[in-house]
């Protein structure tokens, strides 16, 4: 029986990180048309103000909400600012130019940099295979990115925020793997997205100004993203460790 436990449960986390991984692949699609609507600063705000409120009431549910001790606020500030709003804001603005499918890859590269990351800031050995790995990412970043490199303009400086956003991302993943948790990750996520949005909110004001009124496709865009792409995928990824 606890063998069978054991496969069952295995097997749930890896469907479950199979639905994560497409759930967030339809994710850039559906981002794409919501910004067409929705200021690319504004929609990320309120994609994690969305998906805030749905952790604090998962969290609630569970008997397990309260303020985070003080050893994890640098926690919550870094995965705030980086992980979050950084990233977020980023790849936001970058599909205003870029089809979702290229903006995708490049955001997702965030392995190339945490090796390296890593490497330097925890002293973790530099194997010859990573060393190829981080190699051959970049030269398939470049490929990629190659076409845009030769006609200049927008497309270069979002490709550029794209990495930016992939390294952002990296060094959060680095600091969260040194740092000692006090409380759980589930416990800390929702003041992680309230953070997030909070950081988001005055950016917005300033470079995107008031919010205007939001149509159908914008509602329906947050509706996905923040609840399903945001809430629930940052579950299931806890969930399975």
């Amino acid at each position: 029986p606890f063998e069978a436990d054991t496969v069952n449960s295995s097997l749930g986390h890896r469907a479950l990180l199979v639905l994560v991984a497409l759930i967030w692949a339809v994710s850039w699609r559906v981002i794409k048309v919501g910004i067409a609507t929705v200021p690319p600063l504004w929609f990320a705000c309120l994609r994690y103000l969305i998906a805030a409120g749905c952790l604090f009431a998962f969290v609630a549910s569970r008997r397990a909400l309260a303020v985070p001790p003080r050893a994890d606020w640098p926690l919550v500030a870094v995965s705030a600012v980086l992980q979050l709003a950084a990233y977020s804001a980023l790849t936001g603005i970058a599909l205003t130019v870029l089809p979702p499918g290229r903006a995708s890859v490049l955001a997702f590269s965030t392995p190339i940099w945490v090796v390296p990351i890593a490497a330097w800031w925890l002293g973790e050995r530099l194997s010859r295979s990573g060393l190829v790995g981080v190699v051959l990412g970049l030269a398939g970043a470049l490929v990629i990115a190659s076409p845009s490199l030769q006609a200049g303009g927008k497309q270069v400086l979002s490709y550029a925020l794209l990495m930016a956003a992939a390294g952002a991302w990296a060094i959060s993943i680095v600091y969260i793997r040194a740092h000692r948790f006090s409380a759980s990750a589930l416990e800390l996520a929702p003041w992680q997205m309230l953070a997030a949005a909070g950081i988001l909110l005055p950016l917005a004001l300033l470079v995107e100004g008031a919010p205007a009124r939001i149509d159908s496709s914008g509602a329906l865009s947050l509706a996905y993203v923040g609840p399903i792409a945001t809430a629930f995928a940052y579950w299931a990824v806890v969930e399975v460790g």
